[in-house]
């Protein structure tokens, strides 16, 4: 049986202020939904991503920026931050991990630069949210078998 990751839920403080963020990067808005007793959701989707990102009010428990690891994956990870640099936001310089796996949680074992011989699955930056949700950016040219 095929799964397959439709949504992910990301804990906001403001709903307006995250919907502008996503916004501003050219996420498409999906949907913007407002039910009883306050709840809201805000739907939203990067280009050519099948994932959608949620958030909004009574959506989840979790406390805003909480969410750490959230990735997005690109084919050129300068060209990714050259672009993401050009919607205004603060993003890493290229790293990658200094034992050649993954990239480690917040800014550990990070080395400049990207992966040696810009090994695919190896190059990274990163960037937050306006609520501290950390978001990372893995360079993948060529995806393994199955993928």
């Amino acid at each position: 049986m095929d799964m397959k990751l439709e949504v992910a839920v990301v804990p906001v403080s403001d709903v307006d202020r995250a919907k502008s963020f996503y916004q501003s990067l050219g996420w498409r808005l999906d949907a913007d939904f407002a039910g009883a007793d306050g709840f809201r959701i805000v739907q939203v989707t990067p280009p050519g991503s099948a994932c959608s990102l949620i958030f909004g009010d009574g959506v989840t428990d979790a406390l805003p920026g909480s969410a750490e690891g959230l990735q997005l994956v690109v084919t050129d990870i300068d060209a990714a931050r050259v672009e993401l640099t050009g919607h205004g936001v603060d993003v890493s310089d290229v790293f990658h991990d200094s034992g050649g796996v993954f990239h480690h949680a917040g800014e550990k074992n990070r080395a400049p630069g990207p992966a040696p011989e810009h090994k695919s699955y190896g190059s990274f930056v990163s960037f937050t949210d306006p609520d501290g949700n950390r978001w990372y950016i893995q360079d993948v040219t060529t995806s393994r078998p199955g993928r």
